[in-house]
């Protein structure tokens, strides 16, 4: 058909009632005389129609929804139009409803993606990152349900502007108790693990462009919290008559002298513990997360820590080392201990790792290799961001760098 066809594309609302206050709002395509028309499946009351513009009027959630949800059906028609020209196909507005509708193989949708992912993920990713991955497809289908008022999308109307409200609505989502619950990087979390299920549907070619092609992750840089070896003193000396605050300090200490994550410290069982090459006790483990073997020589402050909790293992009924709690209790507590003993960091449970690999190695005259393979990283690229460089270290070595010259 010619270029030269003819197209409009109107929004209109229609009473199915006589007597109701809301209108279903229906989209009509023209082509050359020829019209079709069909249901958006959406309602407006009928006052809040501004029929010059052909959308809602005002801004409340609702409107603002359903003209955001208009735009998306209005540019995908043009999008639909502008394929069957470039195809050379007929067309007509049943042609371009059905390309915008995706019938036929093409048609796959966003729960399609996610399913597809889902399935094929367990082979591939640790159970912690399944875990956050599940965490953002429940904020896609919030978002859906919420934003655009539909239950899925198909993947040729996820653009652009699709991921930007998808990240404006993550900005403003707020928990039980009213607060924002996301930071920048938080949101940015959730977008990175979108973009990797977006990549997967350009790998399987049910998608022909990118929408994060023109998307920027942009993350906040914070200096990683760790603890002083004052801070690390003072936290060691103190100690709690409430049980639970002990066993939290302990677990946390414990990780401070072997650099263990939370999930490393949890899983440690006595298997774990073995003769080295130097006949000490070592630590020989996998991360949970990067599955990277990891052998930690237990420094002697670990190693009290293991012989205190080791009698009272049988009485806990459980094959773990220490008794550690929670992620979400143990990092509340945290708090709560920092406070007692006059720490004023805002630290968590992976601040023990930050402090072994600065405060108790680095500090201490390890090489960054050394730090590497005791963390367990793959990559030295990953350590060298733990690598904090202290004051006083690098007044120690430039003191022993004027030592040289003078004796030289």
């Amino acid at each position: 058909m010619s270029s030269r066809a003819t197209l409009s594309i109107n929004f209109f609302p229609r009473k199915r009632e006589k007597d109701s206050e809301k209108s279903t709002v229906y989209c009509r395509i023209t082509v050359n005389g020829e019209r079709l028309e069909f249901s958006l499946q959406r309602k407006l009351q009928c006052h809040l129609w501004n029929n010059a513009r052909k959308r809602g009027m005002g801004h409340s959630p609702l409107v603002t929804s359903l003209n955001s949800y208009l735009d998306q059906v209005y540019f995908g028609l043009l999008e639909a139009h502008r394929e069957l020209l470039r195809e050379g196909q007929r067309v007509t507005p049943l042609a371009i409803k059905s390309r915008y509708m995706h019938i036929g193989e093409n048609g796959k949708t966003l729960k399609d993606l996610i399913g597809y992912h889902n399935g094929t993920m367990h082979t591939s990713i640790k159970a912690g990152t399944r875990k956050n991955y599940y965490s953002t497809e429940k904020y896609l289908y919030q978002f859906l349900d919420k934003k655009i008022k539909v239950k899925d999308m198909y993947l040729k109307q996820v653009n652009y502007r699709f991921i930007t409200d998808f990240e404006h609505y993550l900005r403003d989502y707020k928990d039980s108790k009213k607060q924002l619950s996301m930071g920048n990087n938080g949101v940015m979390k959730h977008l990175e693990r979108f973009k990797k299920i977006i990549n997967l549907a350009i790998k399987l070619e049910w998608m022909d462009k990118n929408p994060f092609e023109r998307f920027q992750l942009k993350y906040n840089k914070y200096d990683r919290v760790f603890l002083m070896e004052r801070e690390l003193e003072l936290l060691e000396q103190t100690e709690f008559k409430n049980e639970r605050l002990q066993k939290v300090k302990d677990c946390f200490v414990f990780s401070c002298y072997t650099g263990l994550s939370y999930t490393d410290v949890k899983e440690l069982t006595e298997d774990n513990i073995v003769k080295g090459i130097d006949n000490n006790n070592w630590i020989y483990t996998k991360r949970e997360k990067t599955d990277e073997l990891v052998k930690v020589p237990i420094l002697p402050k670990a190693w009290i820590l293991l012989e205190k909790y080791k009698t009272l293992q049988n009485e806990r009924l459980t094959t773990g080392l220490l008794p550690i709690s929670s992620n979400q209790k143990t990092n509340s507590y945290l708090k709560e201990i920092a406070k007692s003993c006059g720490i004023y960091k805002n630290i968590s449970f992976h601040t023990a790792r930050h402090t072994f690999a600065t405060t108790v190695t680095l500090f201490n005259g390890l090489p960054i290799e050394t730090v590497s393979k005791l963390l367990g990283h793959s990559k030295i690229t990953t350590t060298q961001i733990y690598a904090k460089v202290l004051e006083r270290k690098v007044s120690e070595d430039m003191c022993k760098l004027e030592d040289k010259f003078e004796r030289g």
